[in-house]
């Protein structure tokens, strides 16, 4: 499982208990984070670009989370409720890794 760096913040932003808000960042400091550097922000760019011209909106946000999962060949999953994202690889090896 990989966590995109936004993730974690959006995860944080919400209201939770000072308890719960520890255990959420312990547990968050245990996994990998999807790596993001400049050539991968251009594919964020160039894929919310790519479904503007199909009609479909997409923030940045959401757009990084997805290429996230396209740069990993991740699966993506998505609680709704809380609009958290995870990604699993089928290959992952790394500790913690649910997959």
């Amino acid at each position: 499982m990989y966590l995109p760096p936004v993730v974690a913040s959006e995860l944080l932003s919400g209201r939770m208990a000072e308890r719960a808000r520890g255990e959420l960042e312990e547990f968050l400091l245990t996994l990998p984070l999807c790596q993001a550097d400049i050539a991968h922000w251009l594919r964020v760019g160039r894929l919310r670009n790519s479904l503007a011209a199909k009609g479909l909106s997409l923030s940045t946000p959401d757009a990084h989370v997805a290429q996230c999962a396209l740069d990993l060949g991740a699966d993506l999953l998505s609680q709704t409720q809380s609009s958290a994202w995870w990604l699993v690889t089928p290959s992952c090896r790394c500790s913690g890794c649910e997959s």
